[in-house]
């Protein structure tokens, strides 16, 4: 009788492990212009070591995809998002920093809340419809324009290819623009990994509905003091769950991870 008790209990844990598995929802982490997978290098295994699964994902043309940066658009970068993430049992958190809050948004339209549990924006461009990366930032700017100094711009730092179709930004303004407040060892890092960047997913707008990607949780986590630029107007024009602050340049991945960790744990 003891033996046919045990075997029920031991049953029955292994069916809860199994069901807990199964229902564990899945971290996608897309990264922004320029970079690619490895700037998650500190965040994975922190978010695992929180019994998280996680996939950072090089988009199109980044990190190990060697695409062709003249010939990616916008659907390709939404794509290879949308192709992880049906690929996950159960739904899916979506997180992008900086450009990739528009890669994420386009994503959560195509696959829907029957998919996507969350999107999560780090310091990134959370748009309406119509609207992209070029026009957000352009739209800031405007409104920053009494702040104006002679500080580097991203816009500025641009070096762009004789087609005018992909760019690479000035290393000397690196440091200043994403990783102020990281390590010497991080930046050296990063700036031996930073890659050419496609223009046509900056300049194509979203076709976002109220239906689908607005039917979607938002969180936005703003970069305090992030020097690319201020993104506190992006934060007020589409309705978020919660919006939290850290006190970190672009790159809180770098500079911070541990506090990006606690929170990416509090919004699951």
């Amino acid at each position: 009788m003891k033996r046919a008790y045990c075997f029920i209990f031991f049953a029955f844990i292994m069916a809860m492990n199994s069901f807990s598995q199964s229902s564990k929802k899945t971290f996608i982490l897309v990264h922004g212009a320029w970079h690619g997978a490895w700037c998650w290098t500190k965040v994975v295994p922190l978010l695992e070591a929180r019994g998280y699964r996680v996939l950072a994902i090089d988009l199109p043309g980044h990190g190990k995809d060697h695409a062709d940066p003249a010939m990616i658009g916008l659907a390709d970068y939404v794509k290879a998002v949308v192709d992880v993430a049906n690929a996950q049992s159960g739904k899916v958190i979506l997180v992008g920093h900086s450009m990739a809050g528009v890669v994420i948004a386009q994503a959560g339209e195509e696959l829907g809340i029957g998919k996507v549990n969350k999107l999560i924006f780090l310091d990134a461009f959370m748009p309406q419809n119509g609207e992209s990366v070029f026009s957000l930032s352009e739209m800031v700017q405007r409104q920053l324009l009494s702040s104006d100094t002679n500080e580097p711009t991203v816009i500025g730092s641009m070096i762009f290819s004789a087609d005018q179709k992909s760019c690479v930004l000035k290393p000397e303004n690196l440091k200043y623009l994403f990783y102020d407040d990281c390590s010497e060892e991080d930046i050296k890092f990063a700036k031996a990994k930073v890659s050419r960047q496609a223009i046509a997913p900056l300049a194509t707008p979203v076709e976002v509905t109220d239906k689908s990607y607005g039917a979607i949780s938002k969180y936005y986590i703003l970069c305090t003091k992030s020097k690319d630029l201020d993104k506190t107007l992006l934060t007020t024009r589409v309705p978020c769950k919660k919006i939290f602050k850290l006190p970190s340049s672009h790159s809180p991945f770098f500079s911070m991870p541990e506090k990006l960790v606690a929170i990416l744990d509090e919004i699951y």
